[in-house]
């Protein structure tokens, strides 16, 4: 072995000079090659600190773990690894109580807790850092922290289905018009116009569980980017932190971001499908439409009108899709040119990440409050119900006396076009103004005009029926785990 990677003995610590200690409390980290001043704006420019002060705990995680594997590779005696775990610790407890102090040379999290270790335990904090980059030190604190942050949001997704279920459940008699172009298409349950919401939840559930593997990958052991030369097991490391698997190129592991992108851009999808929800429900609850109305908690007033009660939850939650969609088209437009391995401008992944998680969990729970508290008026959906909307009933009445459907739908139209001209509901029609369309029209036609009748044709899988809508119900309810 060459004597540069000489083994220290397991027994002997050796201990650096106070001036190293001194200076790790004072300088940066990389400060050795350069003999000019930085620039202060270039300090504050550079300084990632109060964005990234969040991962203090992973990255301390990331520590104790890199602690164990340098003892086991002979870097560190056991009494090293015990006093620097327990440093650790100590920095943990202190920024958990808010007692951490920064200071002026404190870069980022990493520089910061290096420099409070070493001020804890003295200079054996220096043999940390042995092997190890910050540029793979913070690619493994971004994952253990996104890994955390999705294991909430996917709870928050599976509470949301929750919530839909029973309102489904719970209303499954509630008829409603359902609509296309904004216009008035066809009968359906409120349930089934629930669950179509829930099912877009459903495939973020989905999606965000399939990207959970990629974001559990482990960098730690890549080095600044060609790799660790102390022999660091790398498994040990994944294992120790609960990573899946190992990233198996070191220039990838310091600057893969593809998860990031991956999870801004799930992100996007989902908060357009929020929006979306959003856009409905203040459709629904205006004076014009009258189906729904917000609790106070989610509303506000307007400071000229008093009598508004404005849908600001839903508007907010509408607005913020495009919030989280330029953090994803921003972030990519920053990796787009950027040539391999580590480059500065990946700290620019951590704002636009941290903000989008915060923004999507404020919103799922926002809009779980919303759905779980509004009110509904059945008979404002049923007065909505308007007898042109049974038209495609019409056209299938005839289909099953074996008219075919292109001719049914047009026959179907001249009598909506009849009823107009008369002025009269299309069910309001005489038999003999229908026989005078078509002679297959008989009485039994009077059964196609009941909304109920309608909805429960519907009874094919997705349909609106009741026994369809249930269906649905019990597929959600398998999918979340709900008993």
């Amino acid at each position: 072995m060459s004597h540069l990677y000489m083994r220290i003995p397991l027994t002997e610590v050796i201990p650096l000079s106070k001036d190293l200690t001194s200076l790790m409390a004072s300088a940066k980290l990389w400060g050795g090659r350069f003999a000019g001043k930085t620039d202060p704006l270039m300090s504050l420019y550079d300084n990632s600190l109060p964005i990234d002060k969040i991962l203090f705990g992973h990255d301390i995680t990331g520590s104790i773990a890199y602690a164990k594997a340098i003892e086991k590779a002979g870097i560190l005696t056991p009494i090293e690894r015990s006093k620097i775990i327990e440093g650790l610790n100590q920095v943990k407890n202190e920024w958990m109580t808010g007692n951490f102090k920064t200071v002026e040379s404190d870069e980022d999290i990493h520089t910061a807790n290096e420099r409070r270790l070493g001020e804890i335990i003295g200079s054996v904090a220096g043999k940390l850092h042995t092997g190890r980059s910050r540029n793979e030190q913070v690619a493994t604190d971004v994952r253990l922290w996104l890994r955390d942050e999705t294991k909430k949001t996917l709870d928050l997704l599976r509470g949301l289905i929750s919530i839909f279920i029973h309102r489904a459940e719970k209303e499954i008699d509630v008829l409603m018009p359902g609509y296309t172009h904004l216009q008035r298409a066809q009968p359906i349950r409120w349930s089934h116009f629930l669950l179509s919401h829930a099912n877009y939840i459903q495939t973020d559930l989905q999606r965000l569980s399939q990207l959970l593997p990629r974001i559990n990958q482990s960098p730690l052991g890549a080095g600044a980017l060609a790799g660790n030369p102390f022999s660091i097991d790398r498994q040990f490391l994944a294992e120790q932190l609960g990573f899946e698997g190992i990233i198996n190129n070191s220039l990838t592991a310091v600057s893969d971001r593809d998860f990031i992108v991956e999870w801004l851009s799930w992100a996007s999808l989902t908060m357009t499908h929020i929006s979306r929800i959003a856009e409905d429900l203040i459709i629904y609850s205006t004076q014009e439409f009258g189906f729904v109305k917000l609790a106070d908690a989610y509303s506000t007033g307007s400071s000229l009108m008093p009598q508004k009660k404005n849908p600001d939850s839903l508007e907010l939650l509408r607005g913020k899709a495009g919030r989280v969609f330029g953090h994803m088209a921003g972030f990519m437009c920053t990796l787009k040119s950027l040539p391999s391995s580590y480059n500065k401008d990946l700290q620019e992944d951590k704002e636009p990440l941290f903000d989008a998680v915060k923004t999507i969990s404020h919103s799922l729970q926002i809009l779980s409050g919303v759905i779980s508290t509004l009110s509904i008026f059945p008979e404002k959906m049923q007065a909505a119900l308007s007898m042109e909307m049974l038209a495609t009933d019409l056209a299938d009445y005839l289909v099953m006396k074996g008219v075919p459907f292109r001719e049914t739908h047009h026959i179907s139209g001249r009598a909506v076009s009849l009823a107009e001209e008369k002025k009269v509901a299309l069910s309001e029609l005489k038999l003999d103004d229908l026989k005078g369309i078509n002679v297959l029209f008989e009485e039994d036609l009077a059964a196609v005009f009941d909304f109920e009748k309608s909805v429960e044709r519907r009874n094919a899988i997705g349909g609106t029926s009741k026994s369809s809508v249930k269906k649905q119900i019990e597929e959600f309810r398998q999918v979340i785990g709900m008993q």
